[in-house]
Formats: C-alpha cells, structure tokens, sequence
C-alpha cells in the first residue's frame, strides 16, 4: 500500500480489501475488484466513489459573486442559488489555471478544485479577489463522494431525502443522507446519471457503508481511480495536467461553451486575441483501427510527421476498442480523418470520431431529470 495523506475514508477501504496507490500526495484506491468490472458496475448498475481529495473553496463576504465573475470564465451571478455551473479559472495569458464546478450559494459560492492545484488554486483566488470577498479552504473538513450511474438515484433514494433525489442536472441541495447532514450535486464525471454527497469528515463513513449496504440491492459496488479514469475517458471529459495546463486555452481544448465571449475575467482577452490569431492545435477523439493501446505521450502522425501528442488514451471497455484524447493540427480534427498513433515505434493507424465515445443509455445515462 502506498503512503500519502489518508482521507477519512482510508481505514474503510482498506478494511474492504482495496488496492492502495498514491495519487495527488493522497493515498486511494486505485481498484476493490477489477477495473472492468467496477466500470460496469457504472454503466449498468451504481458505483461510489471517494474523491474526497477533491478540494473545497469557499468565497463569501459583501461581493462573492463579484469576485466569482472576475475569476471565472462564466458569470456565476447570473445563477440562481442551487445551480452548479462548470467553469474555468485562467491567467492573463488565457491558459487554464484549474477546471472547476462553481456552487452558487445563498451567501456565495464554493468552488470544488482539482486535488493536485488546491494550493495553487487558492493562492491563485486569494492574490486577485477583489476587496470585499473573503476566502476559505474547506477541503479539509469536507469528505466528497461520487454516486455513478443509472441507478444511482435509486440508491441515493434509498438513505436520503426524497427531495435530493429528485434534484436536475447541475443543481444542489442540503438534506439528510443516511440520517447525517450534507450537500448533493448532480453533476458526474463519468458520464453516467451520478450525485456528488459533499458531507462533513466525520460522517463519510457512516454515509459511504450506508450507500453501500442498501445499494447492493441495485448492484452498487465501491470503485477506484481506475475504473474512473476509463469512464471519463469514455465521456472525453478533461483532466487537469493532461488535456489542460496553464498554457492551454479553454478554446484549443473544445471548452468555448463554458467561455463567456463578451466576458471581462481574467485571461478574457488573451483568449479572444489567441482565438483571433488562430489556434495550431485542437483536442481531438480518436478510435485505434487495429490493435493496441494508445497512452499519454505517444506521438500522432500524419503524412509521415508528428503532428500531435496523446494527452490521454487506453482501452474502453463499453467499445471494447482503444481510444484517445490528443492534440492535432484544427484540419485534422474533423470526424473521419486518419491519423496514426505511435506505440512502441509502430504508427497503427487511427481515425477521428465524434465525442463523447460513449452516449445516452449505454452510457449509463437512463432515468436522468
């Protein structure tokens, strides 16, 4: 088992016979099981995950909301208290900072930030807030776990309020979950129908065995980073450090829609003079043609040169083929081009396909409000 910092989950994973790893300095399952068989248990049934190394920021005083516009690529004044809205925080050079979900709250606002840029990130809010805003890091009180896929609900209804199951897409309420107090989300980062269960330290481990003992009726099942990285994966959604940095805009990386164009926050106008300029590259899906694995780093070729770079990349198990995130010149983006991925000094060809790989029901997406 490796070392790192522990969340307050630890004790109970190990208890149930997880595979330990080190990720972002925190010590977390990386599997109970199997891979594949927890992201199964995702598209077709529940998992629940801990992502309690997830980190918390929490902004309030006479101007939060203020302070959130200048920061973040979308007005989060404009959101009513309960909504969730998906944001990036940039620098002046419109390179990402952090991708993030911003909370709009009836006294301000919480981000929940990448677990490796939670300093960086705070540092980052707290050098440009504009006076009046006052800054807190939760992330240590705060235990978060992930419920996934097309039953999540029903589990989630079987040791919670009626009324947090009930909840739309990228909204958020307060309630009881397994007779303790705490925040629900329904956002996912699988793809799938999922709630997040934001609750206090003390209490994740009473709620996490509470979701795990009545969802087994439903075929819940505990899951690790492993199965989490192949289902986001399969959802092409982004992770920091891979897709996105500080020098990748959020327009090179097919994020425009969570852009304000006429915006005023920071990196605004970077963005929109590198947009102007014209991008070099794009983020683009591929599916490998014959077999093989494509991993993060390996080259893309076309024409007989490199031309792009895998930033992420392995086997879906839905597809049963080998897919990939990478950056391509914006011609070769489009649906239909062939490519080819170097693994191991072999280029195997590829195509480019429509994202995310893996949509609707077969991805675990039935029953959704």
């Amino acid at each position: 088992m490796s070392g790192g910092r522990r969340t307050p989950l630890h004790a109970a994973h190990v208890r149930r016979g997880a595979r330990m790893v080190e990720f972002a300095g925190f010590s977390l399952p990386v599997q109970y099981t199997s891979i594949l068989e927890e992201h199964a248990a995702v598209r077709e049934a529940a998992g629940l995950f801990d992502v309690s190394h997830m980190g918390q920021l929490e902004l309030s005083g006479p101007c939060p909301l203020a302070a959130g516009d200048h920061l973040l690529s979308r007005r989060i004044s404009t959101a009513v208290p309960g909504q969730v809205r998906y944001a990036l925080l940039c620098n002046e050079r419109g390179g990402v900072v952090d991708d993030v979900t911003a909370y709009r709250r009836e006294s301000g606002l919480m981000l929940c930030v990448n677990a490796a840029n939670i300093q960086k990130d705070f540092e980052w809010v707290r050098d440009h807030l504009a006076d009046g805003a006052e800054l807190r890091d939760a992330s240590d009180d705060t235990a978060l776990l992930a419920l996934q896929g097309p039953a999540a609900a029903a589990v989630l209804g079987a040791v919670a309020d009626a009324a947090l199951v009930s909840l739309r897409r990228f909204t958020f309420a307060r309630g009881e979950v397994a007779g303790r107090g705490a925040m629900v989300s329904r956002t996912g980062y699988t793809g799938a129908d999922g709630f997040e269960i934001y609750c206090g330290a003390a209490d994740a481990e009473a709620i996490f065995e509470a979701l795990l003992d009545k969802g087994a009726a439903f075929g819940c099942r505990p899951c690790g980073l492993g199965a989490r990285d192949t289902l986001r994966l399969e959802a092409a959604l982004p992770l920091y450090g891979h897709e996105l940095d500080d020098t990748t805009s959020p327009l090179e990386a097919g994020l425009g829609r969570f852009v304000e164009s006429d915006g005023d926050f920071i990196g605004a106008t970077a963005i929109r003079e590198r947009a102007r300029a014209g991008h070099r590259r794009a983020l683009a899906g591929f599916v490998l043609e014959e077999r093989g694995v494509a991993r993060a780093g390996c080259a893309v070729a076309h024409g007989g040169r490199e031309i792009g770079v895998v930033t992420s990349g392995g086997p879906s198990p839905t597809l049963g083929k080998s897919i990939g995130l990478a950056y391509v010149p914006p011609p070769l983006a489009a649906v239909g081009s062939e490519i080819q991925i170097v693994i191991r000094g072999r280029a195997a060809p590829a195509r480019i396909v429509e994202t995310p790989f893996v949509r609707g029901p077969r991805a675990g997406r039935r029953g959704t409000a």
